[in-house]
């Protein structure tokens, strides 16, 4: 446990339950929780900040994955599936990251999430469900396709670079699957749980992980997605709508101060 002022600590808890409600509702949380981790941490190294991130974001998506799985159907087996081919996907990509220029394809992200944005605003049926229809099964060619495209190629993005994995996740489902959007993120909850999982694995083995502090704000990230999936769940696809989109729009602005702050 690093010698942590009991304000720093406190505000480090409360990154935490925001951070878990925003990843259960839409994904994204991971942009407030290791911002806030890394300004909280300033002599931890960059590992065991990533370590303690992956510590803390697994038990928050863990429960929101549990409560939207009680709640609703998840299409479970293939979030799975999903899963391990983003594991698979984001290790190819971390093969990259020293090949890549983050100043280079930090502003095509920008672009992509401000499309995102416009998309979502103009197409207000996507991620819809009409009242009482019900959910038509999964066909198998777009299983297949979510396998390789959105956990290949989303994991590859994570490995790569990381920001609003989460976030693409639940757009490429709902567009891929033809989900709507409370489904697609119960489904990106599972695939989160993967990801994470094999993230922690490799950070456990190289001991880059505070525990206790994990341990502590981890309890604060599991009501922050609890509360997060029964809120989706209660409010329907409208309201994870416009969570998507002030997501994304905060997604761009910090990656354009990033870029040019």
């Amino acid at each position: 446990m690093p010698d942590i002022a009991l304000t720093t600590l406190l505000l480090l808890c409360l990154a935490a339950l925001v951070a878990g409600w925003i990843d259960a509702v839409v994904g994204g949380g991971g942009l407030l929780l290791l911002p806030a981790l890394l300004i909280g941490l300033p002599n931890a190294t960059y590992p065991y900040v990533t370590g303690t991130n992956k510590a803390v974001a697994i038990v928050g998506t863990t429960g929101a994955a549990i409560t939207y799985a009680r709640r609703t159907k998840v299409p479970v087996w293939t979030a799975v599936r999903v899963g391990l081919a983003a594991i698979a996907g984001s290790t190819a990509g971390a093969l990259f990251t020293t090949a890549v220029d983050e100043e280079v394809l930090r502003p095509l992200i920008i672009v992509v999430l401000v499309g995102v944005a416009a998309f979502v605003i103009l197409r207000p049926a996507f991620g819809a469900r009409p009242e009482g229809e019900a959910r038509a099964p999964l066909a198998r060619a777009r299983v297949v396709t979510a396998i390789v495209l959105v956990g290949g190629g989303i994991g590859f993005y994570d490995g790569l670079f990381g920001p609003g994995t989460g976030t693409f996740l639940v757009l490429a489902l709902t567009a891929v699957l033809h989900l709507d959007l409370v489904t697609a993120s119960a489904t990106a909850k599972v695939v989160n749980v993967c990801t994470n999982a094999g993230a922690l694995a490799m950070f456990a083995y190289q001991g880059t992980v505070y525990w206790q502090l994990a341990a502590l704000m981890a309890a604060f990230n599991l009501v922050g997605g609890t509360v997060g999936a029964r809120m989706a769940l209660s409010k329907g696809s409208g309201f994870v709508r416009g969570v998507l989109l002030v997501v994304v729009l905060s997604m761009a602005a910090k990656l354009g101060w990033d870029q040019w702050a």
